[in-house]
């Protein structure tokens, strides 16, 4: 018999994947249509009507941010603002060759949107700096020390990187964004107009009290906001009549096992590892395989709201649980616990 935590594992897999095809039909397709971030939208409006008004291409842009605030989003907006054509690709797996087929079928004024940009192999990142600042792309022809280098005209570009850790990018590659933007947690206010509209475009009937409940459990993230939004809508259709009243979004938020700040049962496991296996105190490495996670997916998905609750500092000396979240999660505080570890 399933244990209640692979239970509710499995129940979670479609909010943790949710259906990509619904999630990019929400998204908003202009900056009137972006809730939230007022000042990041403010500055983009700003550089956008200057390039216009020169007939240029944008600056180079990096949007700074955890995972689920709409970096993507804002990358193609840009693209929409400015009526030009959009390529992407994902840091992690781009090699110089694919590189230069993107860059070399750019049309000017074209945004190429690079996800994950942190993730760029060195090698890569250093081909693109007279790409970003000169726009020529060096290519070597033939191999070895013989080979030699042909520089190859560009069409004057955007290019728009997207990351959750701004300081591993290296210090010349980011001094070669123009445009530096940071995306900050949404409030509930936010997230609750963007429930309302979302459900209005799903055809949805929702209480005003559900969309409090369920935007105060969205952990300030817009991407688990409309996950959140499919999957009670899924439940409401099941197990009620199709609205989403509060109750019913009160009973869905608790067979998914979130909690009052968002917390699901993933997030309890972290916690527990960390506290009962080893007394509050860890290194990543050693709780990311206690965990039987990867690294960075700790690091960059799950701990920047650890961080924002107050459930989590780092320190030199590891990971460490705060009083606030031994209280929230039913532990005492040991006796010798130091609230302040600097």
């Amino acid at each position: 018999m399933e244990n209640h935590h692979e239970t509710t594992s499995k129940q979670m897999e479609s909010l943790n994947e949710g259906d990509e095809s619904l999630e990019y039909s929400l998204r908003p397709q202009s900056l009137r249509e972006f809730i939230g971030q007022e000042k990041v939208k403010e500055q983009l409006r700003i550089h956008i009507e200057a390039a216009k008004q020169r007939q240029e291409a944008l600056e180079h842009i990096l949007l700074v941010g955890p995972p689920g605030l709409g970096k993507t989003t804002l990358a193609k907006i840009i693209s929409n603002e400015m009526s030009s054509g959009f390529k992407q690709g994902i840091g992690a797996v781009i090699e110089r060759i694919d590189l230069a087929s993107m860059l070399t079928n750019l049309e000017p004024g074209d945004v190429l949107f690079i996800d994950e940009i942190h993730r760029i192999k060195g090698h890569v990142q250093e081909s693109l700096y007279p790409t970003m600042e000169d726009y020529t792309l060096d290519l070597p022809i033939g191999q070895g020390p013989s080979a030699e280098i042909v520089q190859v005209p560009l069409s004057r570009f955007t290019l728009v990187g997207a990351t959750t850790r701004e300081g591993l990018l290296a210090g010349p590659f980011r001094d070669r964004f123009g445009i530096r933007l940071h995306l900050e947690y949404y409030t509930p206010n936010e997230i609750q107009i963007v429930i309302r509209t979302n459900s209005e475009k799903m055809n949805v009937q929702i209480d005003e009290e559900a969309e409090k409940e369920m935007s105060r459990r969205s952990r300030g993230t817009m991407r688990i906001a409309n996950k959140l939004l499919a999957n009670i809508r899924d439940y409401a259709t099941v197990k009620g009549d199709s609205i989403i009243s509060l109750e019913i979004a009160a009973e869905a938020l608790e067979f998914y096992g979130i909690d009052e700040l968002g917390l699901d049962d993933w997030d309890r496991l972290y916690f527990r590892t960390l506290i009962e296996k080893f007394k509050g105190r860890a290194g990543l490495k050693a709780l990311a395989i206690a965990l039987t996670e990867d690294e960075r997916t700790v690091s960059e998905v799950y701990e920047p709201y650890y961080i924002k609750l107050g459930f989590l500092t780092l320190t030199p000396t590891g990971r460490v649980a705060t009083d606030v979240a031994h209280g929230h999660l039913g532990y005492e505080v040991p006796q010798d616990f130091q609230r302040t570890f600097f």
